[in-house]
């Protein structure tokens, strides 16, 4: 079992704190990341469907085959973003758990030694 004490429980918080406002750029460079790729994406696909001989929906397809790389870039970088996204939430809830348990050690230590005669 961990030997938790205030010192202690205050470092993890402060640590979690640095993580969480760490994890804002992360999350912010990896969504206009996303953006960017995913504006991209829209860009050649646009393209690529005008300069498409026949019917609608075979242009569509025709543009689909022709931005694979792009519509997979956009894909790898939704996916950095949700990855991020999600740990940062993981770090919010270690936060939570790390305030819990502060709040435990000082209900302990502020009655330790009371009733004693």
């Amino acid at each position: 079992m961990n030997d938790y004490n205030p010192v202690s429980v205050e470092n993890a918080i402060r640590e979690c704190a640095n993580r969480i406002a760490k994890g804002v750029t992360v999350c912010g460079n990896a969504y206009a990341a996303f953006l960017d790729a995913d504006r991209s994406y829209d860009r050649v696909f646009a393209s690529a469907y005008l300069d498409a001989d026949g019917p609608a929906h075979e242009r569509k397809y025709v543009a689909e085959l022709a931005t694979q790389e792009e519509r997979e870039k956009r894909d790898v970088a939704d996916a950095a973003y949700r990855y991020a996204d999600r740990t940062a939430r993981a770090v919010e809830a270690e936060l939570r758990a790390w305030q819990s348990v502060g709040a435990s050690i000082r209900q302990a230590y502020g009655v330790a030694g009371r009733g004693e005669a």
